[in-house]
């Protein structure tokens, strides 16, 4: 009779926890995915578990119905997906947290942790469950994160779970390893990036005459459209340029002066200051 009880409650189990997410780093982007799988992606509140050491900062969230909880090895118990969502230097004690309560055979494992590979986080837990690196933005939120996803060559499965997971608040590209580091600041760096650009182009909206709210406005959906062309269309950059460029016009003396006070420059070099800091974030547990 004991074992019957014991095999029904793991049969209870199995059921309940089926196409749960934990999302274990109740962060910025942990807190962004967790919006996202609610508001676009689909997933209802309460099969999203979000933590955080003082999960009272949480409460928002708690009162929109997530499972809201200090306790990462009761989300992990709970769930079928695990997103690791925390910052590199609190990577390993979450992992040893949680070692025990990993069934390789019924979790999926995706980091969102910058620099952290999957060797390194398989080796730190023993565990054969499957690995994948995901790296999207804070407008996941939205349904509009860039998120890049890699693997090894024993997670086919997990990362075709995890594409399937981060299409419904965006778009994906699946790229090799030794790639994430460089996407991490193109693509989640690279949000702020964007928005300065946009802010430096409202701030000069101002300076020209606009009110400030009409400025933004202006300077965000014009910036919405310079995107829209290259993700809708075939163009380059460089061919929709041509198109509002004319010779001894306004826009190439804008450009060039851009150019000239080092523009393009400036956004290449923070590109590649923010990778090597990236790379330099984890120490790992060799």
């Amino acid at each position: 009779m004991s074992d019957m009880r014991t095999m029904a409650s793991k049969r209870k189990t199995t059921s309940r926890t089926t196409d749960r997410i934990a999302i274990l780093g109740g962060g910025n982007i942990g807190r962004a995915m967790a919006s996202g799988f609610a508001s676009v992606g689909g997933f209802k509140p309460d099969r999203i578990y979000l933590t955080r050491r003082q999960a009272k900062e949480l409460g928002s969230f708690a009162r929109r119905g997530f499972r809201v909880t200090a306790d990462n090895a009761e989300a992990v118990t709970n769930s079928s997906t695990i997103i690791l969502a925390v910052r590199p230097g609190q990577l390993l004690g979450l992992l040893d947290g949680i070692r025990e309560s990993l069934d390789p055979k019924r979790h999926i494992l995706m980091s969102t942790v910058t620099g952290v590979s999957i060797s390194d986080i398989a080796r730190h837990l023993d565990s054969t469950a499957p690995i994948v690196r995901v790296m999207p933005n804070t407008s996941v939120a939205i349904g509009e994160s860039m998120t890049c996803l890699a693997a090894n060559g024993r997670s086919g499965r997990a990362l075709g779970a995890a594409g399937t997971l981060f299409d419904r608040v965006g778009h994906t590209l699946v790229i090799s390893e030794e790639q994430m580091t460089p996407a991490t600041a193109l693509c989640a760096c690279g949000i702020a990036f964007f928005l300065r650009a946009i802010r430096a182009a409202s701030q000069g909206g101002i300076e020209i005459g606009f009110h400030a709210d009409e400025a933004l406005t202006m300077a965000a959906q014009t910036a919405r459209g310079a995107a829209s062309l290259l993700l809708d269309g075939t163009g380059h950059p460089e061919s929709e340029i041509d198109k509002v460029t004319t010779p001894r016009g306004c826009t190439i003396a804008g450009l060039n002066r851009m150019e000239h006070e080092g523009f393009s420059s400036a956004m290449i070099k923070g590109l590649v200051t923010s990778t090597e800091m990236a790379a330099s974030l984890f120490k790992s547990d060799k």
